[in-house]
């Protein structure tokens, strides 16, 4: 690793990483924590709805007078990517219509763009790394929050020469969270409503965790930007301790619960009775690779690695992620190799809104984490052939016809005004249809 090394180069030259942050929320606030003890990155702007909120969470983080005096608090995040000092550009708002025009708006003042709000990614991310890259910046996943770093072990693994059998995450699930709405949330994590608010909170945010949709668009993130193979019918959230991850995570033609080999899938830190899973995975990463040969598979077991019982398929995990704490690595990674911490790089997966209850015409929808739908993970064929409403542009948009609980919202069954957002994500997907002969596959 060379980042620590090439940022103390570029300070010797008497030149710093110049950095626009939009929004101060606790992704954000975490990576502001970070940036006093990073010689050589400064925060030139901050844009947040409320800059005086901005102010407040680096306050309260401990920031002087002194580095706040240096930053410039706006609303605007258009004004924060026009910044002719700044760099790089982190959105991290995590609205989609939001980060779109905030990513596009980056690209066109060349600056590079780090996507935290994997929500935007999910909806149109192939084709805002296609435009980066046609101007020769970067867009950039983020480093800390579980895609990227599910990227980087898979990555790690195919250019040490394995098949990569099967990647993605652990969170805590049961088949009933996908009907949990904000109302009863705080329940699951073991605190009161008042605890909840005390400490600021967001019901609609934790429920988006917790129902699986947060899931969903994490795990067709890392499809797009590695290729990996999406379930046909959404994710299965087995549960798998770490010492289980190459038993359990296989294709089912070598007995394991995957449709295939080569898939996204996470897995759950609850038995399905509710009991803990022994050395579960909540928090991290991993990925299952296979030895390409009896050499490799001999080395497995010589080096103590956790292995399936043919002895073929090993894993190797992360337990543990520290979102914004971690940022610096995609901001000095784009700014200083001009390389992203992961990157959309075609149209794999895609999260889809299926209906938590019997939803009637007129009724509104509430998008990621609320009270009418939940994100599912689908192959992107079967998302366009079935004219899938994307959760990310299911939020004040008002239903047409009923949807009966548990199926999938198409275009159809909404209103959806023309907006930047709705015409971006048309395109992306005119542009990024996976062939026919893909389709059929999946």
């Amino acid at each position: 690793m060379s980042l620590h090394r090439l940022l103390h180069e570029r300070v010797a030259a008497g030149k710093s990483v110049k950095i626009s942050l939009i929004g101060a929320g606790k992704f954000g606030s975490m990576f502001l924590n970070q940036v006093p003890t990073m010689p050589g990155v400064e925060i030139a702007v901050i844009a947040d709805l409320d800059p005086e909120r901005a102010r407040a969470a680096c306050r309260k983080i401990g920031w002087d007078a002194a580095r706040l005096a240096r930053t410039r608090f706006v609303a605007s995040g258009a004004e924060a990517c026009a910044d002719p000092e700044v760099e790089v550009v982190v959105e991290a708002t995590g609205s989609p219509p939001a980060g779109i025009a905030h990513a596009r708006a980056a690209i066109a003042a060349g600056k590079h763009i780090v996507m935290v709000n994997v929500e935007a990614d999910v909806l149109a991310g192939p084709l805002l790394a296609e435009e980066a890259r046609a101007k020769g910046v970067v867009y950039s996943l983020a480093y800390g929050d579980q895609p990227a770093l599910t990227c980087e072990l898979v990555d790690w693994a195919r250019a040490c020469g394995f098949e990569v059998v099967a990647a993605g995450k652990g969170t805590k699930y049961l088949p009933a969270y996908h009907a949990v709405t904000p109302d009863d949330v705080w329940a699951h994590y073991g605190l009161t409503p008042d605890e909840a608010k005390r400490g600021g909170m967001n019901p609609q945010m934790f429920n988006s965790f917790l129902d699986g949709t947060k899931s969903a668009i994490e795990m067709a993130a890392i499809a797009n930007a590695t290729g990996l193979g999406v379930p046909r019918d959404g994710l299965n959230f087995p549960p798998c301790g770490v010492d289980d991850l190459p038993q359990v995570l296989r294709g089912a033609a070598a007995g394991g619960a995957l449709e295939q080999d080569g898939m996204v899938e996470v897995v759950s830190s609850l038995e399905r009775d509710g009991r803990p899973v022994f050395r579960d995975l909540r928090w991290g990463v991993y990925v299952v690779l296979k030895a390409p040969n009896d050499y490799a598979r001999t080395c497995f077991k010589e080096y103590g690695l956790k292995t399936d019982a043919s002895g073929w398929y090993a894993a190797m995990y992360k337990p543990y992620h520290l979102i914004g704490l971690e940022l610096g690595m995609s901001v000095l990674s784009a700014a200083l190799r001009r390389e992203p911490t992961g990157q959309p790089l075609g149209w794999r997966g895609d999260a889809v809104a299926v209906a938590k209850r019997n939803l009637r015409a007129g009724e509104v929808l509430d998008g990621e984490g609320g009270y009418t739908v939940w994100g599912k993970l689908v192959p992107a064929g079967r998302s366009l052939a079935e004219g899938a409403l994307p959760i990310g542009l299911a939020h004040k948009v008002a239903l047409v016809r009923d949807v009966a609980a548990g199926a999938i919202v198409r275009w159809a069954d909404v209103s959806v005004a023309d907006s930047e957002a709705a015409r971006v994500r048309r395109d992306m997907e005119r542009r990024f249809a996976p062939a026919p002969a893909a389709i059929a596959a999946q």
